[in-house]
């Protein structure tokens, strides 16, 4: 394998730059040579960074250079590789998600959702950085997927099951003034859908919430299976609505959608999603049924919309 050397000398004043650096460094999963010296795989993204780490030490007085590296062996390659040996990392984590995993049972479904998303972000950062498969990789996916899977049986038991299907455009004016049924006890993806249902696809709207899957005739089911509208491949009910009813120029809903995405199956983390997740938790723990909850959750997603339709930040 060729490598890439990272050849630098700081100013001795610049703290803040020594500690620009020093994160980038270890963002990108750098091995250290010896002080000032960095290295990693030959790859294009990583000669890229080490050109933009070089262009802003130059600015500021330093001395930079990057260097190409070619095989010089195996004895040779495999002590450059082992600088990249995550298994202790993995060790660790896997240690961390073993006890979310026995402490699950006690906690409440915002608390155990944080937690299967603060073990997923941590799981990616290690792999991002893991160039070479470091043991201990398979038992921290299993652990994550057993977690995933722990979390839905206790507090989603009957989550739909995403389906392999087009997405057929869809006319407003064939769906209004209907009645809309879900599942009771509403959670990220039903509560937000609901709210776009009654502002953007039918605001003469009825809901009503199933105790089981028996929806009345004429009715129209979200987020359940074999209901008219459920997640669609790696889309969240609320991703499908949008689609389906040609919503998707409308970046504050595209935004909103990130959010439930990131909440309900996972993913890139968008950073109100943490918020939102903790009010809905709070306004279903005061009690009350769900027509209660959606009407609560309307004002807070009216604000979202409000908000990112000022903001034009990309949705992910």
């Amino acid at each position: 394998m060729d490598w890439l050397l990272f050849v630098h000398s700081l100013p001795g004043q610049n703290g803040a730059l020594r500690i620009s650096v020093w994160r980038s460094l270890q963002g990108l999963g750098a091995g250290n040579l010896r002080d000032g010296v960095a290295i990693l795989p030959d790859r294009p993204e990583f000669a890229d960074a080490f050109a933009g780490l070089r262009v802003n030490i130059l600015a500021s007085g330093g001395a930079a250079h990057v260097l190409r590296v070619p095989n010089a062996g195996d004895t040779s390659d495999a002590e450059l590789r082992s600088l990249f040996d995550r298994a202790e990392d993995y060790a660790a984590f896997v240690a961390g998600a073993e006890r979310a995993h026995s402490t699950l049972a006690e906690c409440s479904e915002s608390e155990a959702r944080r937690r299967l998303r603060q073990q997923s972000r941590e799981l990616s950062r290690i792999e991002a950085v893991d160039f070479f498969g470091s043991d201990g990789r398979e038992r921290a996916q299993t652990l994550v997927a057993s977690l995933s899977d722990a979390v839905a049986k206790r507090f989603s038991p009957d989550e739909p099951v995403a389906v392999s299907a087009a997405i057929p455009k869809l006319r407003l004016d064939a769906y209004r003034g209907r009645l809309w049924v879900t599942r009771q006890h509403m959670w990220v993806d039903r509560v937000a859908s609901a709210w776009l249902i009654a502002r953007f696809i039918d605001p003469e709207a009825t809901f009503q919430w199933l105790e089981g899957l028996d929806a009345p005739p004429d009715a129209v089911g979200f987020d359940y299976d074999g209901a008219a509208f459920t997640h669609v491949g790696d889309l969240t009910t609320f991703e499908v609505l949008v689609a389906s009813f040609g919503l998707g120029d409308d970046a504050a809903l595209g935004r909103i959608g990130a959010m439930v995405h990131a909440l309900d199956v996972g993913g890139q983390s968008v950073p109100e999603a943490a918020g939102f997740e903790a009010v809905l938790a709070g306004t279903r723990d005061r009690g009350g049924d769900d027509r209660e909850l959606l009407a609560k959750m309307r004002d807070v997603l009216d604000a979202f919309y409000a908000a990112f339709a000022t903001d034009v930040s990309p949705a992910r």
